[in-house]
């Protein structure tokens, strides 16, 4: 089975700039190309489209990505390796987790205040923007 760029970006669920865009950062390796140059590709092209893009809702950089193919195609077992990666990248999660938790508190105490202040005060959500307060 040969796929043309367009039908390679259906099948794995993502776009063809997408496509052009792995080749270019080396996601995805040159395709081979037909006598008259047009790229040509196969079901292991949607295999590792499909595994980028899976990979990249779980939010992996290309870089993580890039490591975790090179360990997909390493002889042995990998696991121990792609766990390492695996609880590296979910420590990075926890840590973004808790800076959001952290911003929607501040958010609900500013939303909050705004609800109580005069309307001959400041707004407390742009005087609180105005000030640098390490508080939050």
């Amino acid at each position: 089975m040969s796929l043309t760029r367009i039908a390679l970006a259906r099948s794995a669920g993502v776009t063809p700039s997408a496509v052009r865009y792995y080749e270019r950062v080396g996601i995805l390796p040159e395709p081979a190309r037909t006598a008259k140059g047009y790229r040509v590709y196969g079901p292991a092209d949607v295999e590792r489209l499909r595994f980028v893009h899976r990979a990249q809702e779980l939010g992996f950089s290309l870089d993580e990505i890039a490591g975790l193919l090179a360990l997909a195609v390493a002889p042995g077992d990998p696991c121990d390796d792609v766990r390492a990666q695996a609880e590296a990248h979910r420590a990075d999660v926890a840590d973004k987790i808790h800076y959001l938790e952290r911003i929607r508190d501040t958010l609900d105490g500013l939303i909050a205040a705004c609800r109580d202040h005069a309307s001959t005060d400041p707004c407390p959500i742009l005087d609180a923007l105005r000030h640098n307060d390490d508080s939050s």
